[in-house]
């Protein structure tokens, strides 16, 4: 889960781009229930309870004029293999959508990008099943396993993205991208691979706007 330089995700859409996706988000979004499926990142570890993923991102769409149930389903040290274990009971019948966020602890681990892969394929096959849109969020691997490694890990969220088509963010920690590394510690928690208060906010700035294309997908199913 370290921070990277790499990032291709939506900073040149901006403000512009929100203020369209909001006139196109139907009144009935209130009526919606997003699933937020991932590991510690998601669930909000190490901060309290308003300061996570879930309640900042709640906040940020209520800014929006999106009032929504955002329903936290992060859960600490998961990997895509404890995912791929709980999503059918996960996608109850009120969801209308999904985050997914895994594969962070895969990395960490140094499990088998294939293995991985799978797991994450039927994550996605269980939200297509159900008629589903998904905004998939990516991780970025470390040079710890070796550039096979990380050339295998980094491509698999593309991949299953345009096999799925998904919504897609390239990678989780993107926004991190231009802090100097002596200032590292502005948004990261002491261990160094959770998020503060701070960074999780610069986090939902930039999901933000794919959460709000996620929404008008789930609208129009």
């Amino acid at each position: 889960m370290g921070v990277t330089s790499q990032y291709g995700g939506l900073r040149a859409m901006g403000k512009a781009l929100v203020l369209v996706l909001l006139t196109a988000v139907p009144l009935r979004a209130q009526d919606l229930a997003i699933l937020a499926f991932g590991d510690s990142l998601t669930h909000g570890y190490g901060l309290i309870e308003q300061e996570g993923l879930v309640p900042q991102m709640r906040l940020w769409l209520d800014g929006q004029g999106v009032d929504l149930r955002l329903v936290n389903a992060g859960v600490s040290g998961d990997t895509t293999a404890g995912g791929a274990a709980r999503i059918d009971w996960s996608l109850t019948e009120d969801i209308d959508g999904m985050i997914l966020a895994l594969g962070a602890n895969d990395m960490l681990r140094g499990i088998d990008p294939a293995s991985s892969r799978e797991n994450l394929s039927k994550i996605l096959a269980a939200a297509q099943s159900r008629n589903l849109p998904v905004l998939l969020i990516g991780f970025q691997a470390s040079g710890n396993f070796g550039p096979d490694y990380k050339a295998a890990f980094d491509d698999m969220y593309p991949e299953l993205a345009a096999q799925y088509e998904t919504l897609f963010v390239p990678d989780f920690f993107g926004p991190f991208a231009d802090v100097p590394f002596d200032q590292i510690s502005t948004v990261m928690q002491p261990d160094g691979l959770h998020p503060n208060a701070a960074g999780v906010a610069m986090i939902v700035e930039e999901l933000g706007p794919s959460v709000l294309q996620l929404v008008k997908a789930a609208t129009s199913e």
